[in-house]
């Protein structure tokens, strides 16, 4: 997984019900974009490092 700040945090739920969780990457601290990342999550405002699971994905911003 790599992303680069401004990109999209995406946990999906784990039931088909669950709507997940989206946040923004506010920084990424490594130079080739691998976790860990400080993510902003949109339903708290929370801000925390994160190292994603396998049910996670970036989304470019770009594509939004």
């Amino acid at each position: 997984m790599k992303a680069k700040a401004g990109d999209w945090l995406v946990v999906e739920g784990p039931e088909t019900d669950h709507r997940g969780r989206r946040g923004l990457i506010l920084s990424v601290r490594h130079e080739d974009g691998t976790p860990p990342y400080l993510v902003r999550w949109l339903d708290s405002e929370h801000e925390a490092l994160v190292f994603p699971g396998p049910d996670a994905h970036v989304v470019a911003a770009e594509a939004g």
